[in-house]
């Protein structure tokens, strides 16, 4: 502050609403009556003061914001919300009309509530029917029913009932509904004691009607067990019951299954018999034994006894070493399991029966099915109830690799429902070890439908990965045929919802487009195969915001296939060209240059890279994506060497390799678009999450000068911190060693694996960082500890390197909250506008 001449210096506090003048203070009120009464050199004294406070007086910036990106935050907030808002479509189911030749639709829309910070879900139905004409028209209801509360819904077979279910928090009993077409027919709450929440995450859940529609199985955590009792006394060693003079310990710690499934340590069978309302835990199953996708084996109308099918996983498998401790499941396609058959609990009045007949002799223990495999899920029966068919993961579990390259298998199914542990089984589709371009990959499915089937009972719908596309397929599981039923000349990626008779209702985007709704049904045959012809459903889907309708006039994408250059230590299948997905405005890239336009007319690059490793960008719709390319960034999403849907070669050329193969990718990738001028080389940033993040970290290490900025959610930083604190330690072996790390697996690396993982990881290169970064970090993240990026964050700070940190206290590994997934793509948004102006 300068000072008036001739005055003291000293503090005026609260100028703005009193005015001190020695020991008495006025309120503003007074203030200009006591002020026009004032001397003329004083009046200009005190309104000199008073503009001096004014003008030095702290703008309320929000923690985080700078003040010169205030109104850029305002904006882009603006606009990232238009593209939230814009409903995904998560499940649909199909019933037939009365008359049976029209279909009614029930979609399950999903949309962010920011307020709430909560999913929103709802149910919005239509009405299909085939003109004359063959076009498809639909009919839709006025408006959605938003569905609030509910964990799952599971429309019976023949389409009369809907079971909804509630899981409650704060161990509030579980909440089991049937609805029919007009009511709710029943409710049950489900205590605690009998299970806790059903689990509905699409890996252990199962959710099962019999075909009688009268009983229900499903995949639901164990009780809870007892824990210590303690009151003013000290340990209560009877009388455990809970009353407001005591208190509940915690025990020993138990396991749980790790990211996403925290507290969860044993989901187990249940069955519910809808006529009674009871519940019976399913018999015969080894404690060592957790179990999920749980569906009724085919049985006569006579049969008394009925079996389920289920996977199992056994805690020796999926544990490091004798340790209890089970290691994570999500996205570990890698963990040891098996099919099983095991009976399905009675109800009392059939037990008699039972007995009369001395059938209660037979086994109860379940019987494990694939013996010949150590990994199959995803079970399905054939509608004849001939076959049971399944998904195997062998590649994952025999390499170590979290992800890998799928096989599918048919075993016979016996009418006389006589089980033995090891079937016949039959490869329908074996592992694609590599692949000629634009031939079949292999099987890289992530769900399975409920009802996967067409009317001739032998050929199955699946979903797979190809290349940077995710296409719809159809297996003969008897000829093994295998056939792309989705458009072969789309760059879209397409998404099958539901079999509708000889028909497939389907949805299919691109990163420009919001998903549309499709109707698929087959055509002529054509060189011996059918081909399908696809159809628009019209509906209101389609109302976007005229933002989003603008990005979708003004955009453009493609997949670039990119040469990785031969060598002779290097597999077939390795040596294939990648692939990368570019996304650019009309008026950006190749046309600028036929136009003699030069670099600096060209929109600043993003270099996007997907985590796993083994995982994959895809060419379908994603709202951050879409956010960034209207924002003015053109984008490059690279699907490096080890990623999914390339066959199995090239996938497994990256383990031991991580750190040098992949960052070398995603460089070539980069000089590929500098090369072909759709880049300009001083405007490029660098955005990625968990092994993207690691990736990231990478090349702003590796390669200093190429990236003016980055930003990194939950990023793999130093391999060798993240070993002892990891859900998935395994991770770190492998990733690190290739196929030999799982011998090295272990809770107590030694010094020299330690190295070895430092080594390969990005805090390695860190003294070359000068790349401004941003980093979004979940505080309970389990798969990568919010402590590895904030390592790394802090080590840059202490070089002196421009760093952000935004630490989202209740997220986990993906950072998906409503709320939190806002504020973290808003931020990368300014981010990258500040640095790649």
């Amino acid at each position: 502050m300068r000072l008036i001449k001739g005055v003291e210096s000293r503090p005026f506090l609260h100028l703005q609403s009193s005015l001190f003048l020695g020991s008495r203070r006025f309120p503003s009120a007074a203030l200009f009556g006591i002020f026009n009464r004032l001397p003329q050199r004083s009046r200009q004294f005190t309104s000199a003061i008073m503009q001096v406070t004014r003008s030095s007086s702290p703008k309320k910036i929000p923690l985080g914001v700078e003040e010169t990106s205030l109104e850029e935050y305002a904006s882009q907030a603006k606009l990232l919300k238009e593209f939230t808002e814009i409903p995904t479509i998560d499940k649909a189911w199909t019933f037939k009309s009365s008359d049976g030749d029209d279909t009614w639709a029930m979609f399950l829309i999903g949309q962010p509530n920011l307020l709430e910070n909560k999913k929103r879900t709802f149910i919005l139905s239509s009405h299909i029917s085939i003109k004359s004409n063959s076009d498809v028209g639909s009919n839709w209801s006025p408006f959605p029913v938003e569905m609030s509360g509910a964990s799952a819904f599971v429309p019976s077979p023949s389409g009369s009932k809907l079971l909804v279910i509630r899981n409650k928090e704060n161990d509030l009993p579980t909440s089991l509904e049937i609805w029919c077409s007009s009511q709710l027919e029943k409710e049950w709450r489900i205590p605690r004691t009998i299970h806790g929440s059903v689990y509905v995450d699409g890996w252990f859940e199962g959710i099962s009607w019999n075909q009688e529609e009268d009983m229900i199985a499903y995949v639901a955590e164990e009780p809870i067990k007892q824990r210590p009792t303690f009151n003013h006394l000290g340990f209560k060693i009877e009388g455990n019951s809970d009353d407001c003079n005591s208190w509940k310990g915690q025990g020993a710690l138990e396991e749980d299954w790790g990211e996403t499934y925290p507290g969860k340590q044993k989901p187990a069978l249940f069955v519910l018999d809808v006529s009674s309302g009871e519940v019976r835990a399913v018999k015969g199953i080894d404690e060592s034994i957790s179990t999920g996708q749980v569906v009724w084996a085919p049985y006569s109308s006579d049969t008394l006894e009925k079996y389920l099918v289920f996977v199992g996983w056994t805690s020796e498998d999926c544990t490091i070493g004798s340790s209890s401790r089970k290691l994570g499941m999500k996205y570990c396609s890698n963990r040891p399991c098996a099919l099983f058959a095991v009976k399905a609990p009675v109800p009392e009045s059939m037990a008699q029966k039972l007995t009369e007949t001395n059938d209660v002799s037979r086994t109860v223990e379940a019987i494990q099915l694939t013996g010949g495999t150590n990994s199959a899920f995803f079970p399905r029966f054939s509608p004849d109830g001939k076959y049971l068919v399944f998904l195997s993961a062998k590649s994952a579990v025999d390499s170590g690799a979290h992800s890998a390259t799928n096989s599918l298998h048919r075993m016979d199914w016996r009418a006389d429902g006589k089980l033995t542990s090891s079937g016949n089984i039959v490869d329908v589709i074996p592992v694609v070890t590599h692949s000629e371009e634009g031939c079949f990959p292999g099987l890289y499915c992530p769900f399975f439908l409920s009802h996967p089937w067409l009317p001739d009972g032998q050929t199955l719908v699946l979903c797979s990965f190809w290349g940077s596309k995710q296409a719809i397929v159809s297996v003969d599981i008897l000829s093994h045929k295998i056939l792309n039923i989705s458009p072969v000349d789309s760059p879209c990626s397409w998404n099958a919802l539901a079999v509708d008779g000889d028909s497939i209702l389907a949805v299919c985007s691109s990163p420009i487009e919001p998903p549309k709704i499709k109707y698929g049904r087959p055509g002529d045959v054509t060189q011996g195969n059918v081909v399908w012809n696809w159809q628009d459903i019209s509906g209101p889907f389609s109302n976007y915001s005229s933002k989003v309708d603008e990005m979708i006039s003004t955009h453009h994408f493609s997949i670039m296939t990119i040469p990785v250059g031969s060598s002779e230590c290097l597999s077939r299948g390795a040596q294939m060209p990648m692939e990368a997905i570019f996304v650019a405005s009309t008026r950006s890239s190749a046309q600028m240059f036929q136009e003699g336009l030069n670099n600096d007319s060209l929109n600043p690059l993003i270099v996007i890279v997907h985590g796993g490793p083994h995982s994959v960008s895809l060419t379908s719709y994603s709202k951050s994506h879409a956010f960034l390319a209207y924002l003015g960034f053109n984008l490059l999403i690279v699907n490096y060497r080890g990623s999914l849907g390339f066959g199995e070669e090239a996938l497994q050329s990256l383990p031991g390799k991580i750190g040098l193969q992949d960052v070398g990718d995603v460089i070539k990738a980069i000089d590929h678009v500098i090369e072909k001028k759709l880049a300009d080389p001083s405007k490029i940033a660098v955005l990625g999450g968990s092994h993207g993040g690691f990736l990231t970290t990478h090349l702003i290490g590796q390669a200093p000068d190429r990236f003016v900025a980055a930003a990194v959610r939950n990023p793999v930083c130093n391999i060798s911190s993240m070993v002892g604190t990891s859900d998935i330690p395994d991770w770190c072996y492998v990733e690190t060693y290739g196929k030999d790390g799982k011998a090295y697996i272990t809770e107590a690396p030694s010094i020299n694996q330690l190295g070895d993982m430092y080594s390969k990881s990005p805090i390695s290169h860190i003294s070359k960082v000068k790349t401004p970064i941003i980093f979004l970090l979940g505080a309970k993240d389990l798969r990568v500890p919010v402590n590895n990026g904030l390592q790394y964050a802090r080590a840059l700070k202490e070089r002196g390197a421009e760093v952000k940190v935004i630490v989202f206290p209740n997220d986990i590994h993906s950072i998906d909250r409503p709320q939190s997934d806002f504020e973290s793509f808003l931020n990368i948004g300014v981010w990258f506008k500040k640095f790649c102006q």
